[in-house]
């Protein structure tokens, strides 16, 4: 029988460098108390990073730069999945930015759940998950739930001329069709917008 840290450091190896994690992801290979003895120990040992308390990375490695930070959104998706059936969406000001609606690089990094508020700092940065209401979670996680967001941002001034323009470059037609079935969850000034994308 293989031992709790040789299955657990084959399935960190099996999902590759840039995975983050927590005990959570592990407890199918022993007790809560011998996965997060195991953790630690691989964190001590280098193998893997302690980003927080509970949450870890096998850290993605360049041969110039050395050491890499890890993505801010898988971190915020660890920190979600700690709650069992919890979802997060990338708040709408950086969903606009991503998506290239704006140039305005949002000063926070803050994650919507409808899981428990929590917050972790990353170097200068503060990964925020903030709690909010249901209907914010159309589409979590896929391109459409993404452009959907933004639009929630951006206001009803936007240049709806421009938003089309770029949201048809970032958006598949799948995503389009998507994004039209959850236009009773978009402000009503935007509904055009939706139906013009579906169109294309």
């Amino acid at each position: 029988m293989k031992s709790t840290k040789t299955s657990v450091l084959a399935r960190i190896r099996a999902k590759g460098r840039g995975w983050v994690f927590s005990a959570r992801d592990f407890l199918d290979f022993g007790s809560r108390s011998a996965v997060d003895q195991t953790l630690s120990r691989l964190a001590s040992e280098g193998t893997i990073r302690r980003i927080a308390y509970g949450i870890y990375d096998y850290p993605r490695m360049n041969k110039r730069l050395g050491v890499l930070a890890p993505n801010p959104d898988d971190i915020a998706a660890a920190l979600a999945a700690k709650t069992p059936g919890s979802r997060i969406q990338i708040s709408g000001s950086r969903a606009a930015n991503l998506l290239g609606l704006t140039e305005q690089v949002p000063a926070q990094l803050i994650y919507l759940t409808d899981g428990p508020s929590r917050q972790i700092r990353l170097g200068s940065q503060i990964i925020q998950l903030k709690r909010t209401a249901a209907s914010k979670f159309p589409g979590a996680g896929t391109p459409a739930g993404l452009a959907l967001q933004a639009i929630r941002a951006l206001g009803p001034s936007v240049d709806k001329n421009f938003v089309v323009r770029q949201l048809s470059r970032a958006l598949s037609p799948s995503d389009k069709d998507m994004l039209s079935r959850f236009s009773k969850y978009a402000p009503s000034w935007s509904h055009e917008i939706i139906k013009q994308l579906k169109e294309q």
